[in-house]
């Protein structure tokens, strides 16, 4: 066994035997747990066996109604109706195509038509866009199907007992290929020129199998990941079913607080927005109550303790562990860099934090720092079963960091060209992102070769696209787009548009207040805008953009500060 192992490694061969195994080895433990109603103080909680008999119940409903080989859409917020339609598709043998429900209709409606699914699974407080979605896909097989914690999802489930109970070899004996697609995911911030990434049920349990051996994980913790993000369905319902861990289904990040104090989970899977909101609000109150040297005598003296292997974490920041429940003892961080201080931080209170490195077309998982391995500025190390090389490295040995192994994507859907750019002739999938290997294996991340945005909360914005969207503007001569950095922290970060105008045309046009008028047309580009592609800042520029000598803008010169 490899020393960083705490857990004996466990392969399956497709979602329907990583069910079948863990309704009988979890049986009896809470698989999931939820609030139906959030007023009343009783929590519905489902057993591993009792979620495989819904599973095996929904599956039996799908098959029924011709999903076998046909694209299912899903778009709705985490749910458990949500997780037995993520198993019960891909186990059907259907395509499951995770959907991020804060599109706007019209960009749901074609990306829906150009994943070409046949069926649609829709939240019911969303529903008004089923109708554009419609509107814009002929080929759907049936109406929407609602999903709601009583309606017809339940009715599906109970259809399919009676389905599975008078011919079980209906689901038992349903063909699977676990390496052909299960999974089409269309990453956040994805419009009509968006690629889908095709994923097998293979690439995933690869994927998770070669992670959840090197976790000090719990019996319990709280999901709040979105399940149409691979991180989040990955994680959630694979890697909690696979190691027999309670997942609590969390109302929202209103509710987080108190949800957290009610469940005390043992550990949580949350992007970096999580993890700086809270260390922001333990360092208000610390400074509230005029605690900050006491703070930091505290951690020194138990930093200096650990050394001689006295922790006394847990009782020396009782009062700050209880704002997670008080029996916190680990948190997995991905989908977006970290600050390693608060990394430093977290450990120092007695909340080890692992984050790692992953990509969508990767299933996504590429490297993560072990419980027993920790190396921070590191992303970890690459998982067993994929192999790293990094592409032209300079004198530093930074490069393009390429990854070969089974969780790699199967290409992009209807995307030949796109595909064949992106993986090389022997099998590599090229990231996009710059990084370096040391000689034990660990990771680093150095850069990004694209212009892609990654918020704090994980999600993709593609400044081109917003650029599009207003290079047109009357009085535009040149607009950038980025994530601008905030002083007080990653939360206070926002979206700039910055714009060197055309005076020529100001002046004619008799405009003497250009940030005015700029304004004016953000303002009517953030009415139809994603809350998340929303410009928060506008900056106007009185000299043009350093540009080399191709006439290109050179945007790491750029001052991204914005206060």
């Amino acid at each position: 066994m490899n020393k960083h192992m705490l857990h004996k490694k466990l392969e399956f061969k497709d979602y329907k035997e990583l069910l079948e195994w863990s309704g009988d080895e979890h049986a009896d433990k809470n698989a999931y747990s939820f609030k139906k109603n959030l007023h009343k103080p009783e929590v519905t909680r489902i057993t591993f066996k009792e979620f495989r008999d819904d599973v095996r119940a929904m599956t039996s409903t799908l098959i029924k109604m011709g999903c076998r080989g046909k694209h299912c859409a899903v778009i709705g917020k985490l749910s458990y109706e949500w997780a037995v339609l993520y198993y019960s598709i891909i186990i059907a043998d259907g395509v499951i195509v995770p959907l991020d429900r804060d599109w706007r209709a019209e960009e749901l409606a074609k990306t829906v038509k150009k994943a070409d699914a046949a069926f649609l699974f829709i939240d019911e407080d969303i529903i008004e866009k089923a109708e554009a979605i419609k509107n814009e896909n002929a080929q759907f097989e049936c109406e929407p199907v609602v999903i709601s914690a009583d309606g017809e999802i339940q009715k599906m489930i109970e259809e399919g007992r009676e389905i599975f109970k008078n011919n079980p070899d209906l689901y038992f004996k349903h063909p699977l290929d676990a390496k052909k697609m299960s999974l089409l995911v269309y990453t956040s911030g994805t419009t009509g020129e968006g690629k889908g990434v095709m994923l097998s049920q293979d690439a995933v349990l690869m994927d998770i199998t070669n992670v959840a051996p090197y976790i000090d994980y719990t019996d319990k913790t709280i999901g709040v990941l979105p399940p149409h993000h691979t991180y989040g369905s990955s994680v959630t319902f694979v890697a909690h079913t696979m190691i027999g861990s309670e997942v609590y289904i969390s109302a929202g990040l209103r509710y987080i607080q108190k949800e957290l104090k009610d469940e005390k989970p043992g550990h949580l899977a949350l992007v970096p927005l999580y993890l700086e909101t809270f260390y922001r609000k333990i360092q208000a109150n610390v400074k509230e109550q005029k605690k900050e040297k006491i703070l930091k005598v505290m951690i020194c003296v138990s930093n200096f303790l650990r050394k001689f292997g006295i922790d006394l974490r847990k009782k020396l920041f009782k009062s700050i562990r209880a704002a997670f429940g008080g029996e916190i003892k680990m948190i997995i961080s991905g989908g977006a860099p970290i600050n390693s201080e608060i990394l430093k931080f977290y450990e120092a209170v007695g909340i080890s934090t692992l984050n790692g490195y992953g990509i969508t077309e990767c299933a996504p998982i590429i490297a993560f720092n072990r419980s027993k391995n920790v190396v921070v500025g590191s992303v970890g190390n690459v998982i067993d079963c994929d192999t790293v090389t990094i592409d032209s490295p300079n004198e530093d040995g930074e490069g393009e960091i390429w990854v070969t192994g089974p969780n790699v994507m199967l290409g992009y859907y209807k995307n030949e060209e796109a595909t064949k750019d992106a993986i090389t002739p022997n099998g590599y999938f090229k990231t996009g992102d710059y990084g370096k290997l040391d000689k034990n294996g660990i990771l680093y991340i150095t850069g990004r070769k694209k212009n892609l945005i990654i918020l704090s909360n994980g999600k993709n914005v593609y400044p081109e696209e917003i650029e599009n969207d207003l290079i047109a503007t009357p009085g535009v001569l040149d607009i950038i787009v980025y994530e601008g950095q905030s002083r007080r922290g990653m939360e206070h970060n926002a979206i700039v548009a910055e714009i060197y105008p055309d005076k020529e045309f100001m002046e004619k046009n008799g405009i003497t207040d250009v940030k005015a008028y700029l304004d004016t047309y953000i303002a009517e580009y953030n009415k139809t805008a994603v809350p998340y592609k929303k410009i928060g800042v506008l900056k106007v520029r009185d000299e043009d953009f350093p540009k080399n000598t191709l006439r290109k803008i050179m945007r790491f010169k750029l001052d991204m500060s914005i206060d």
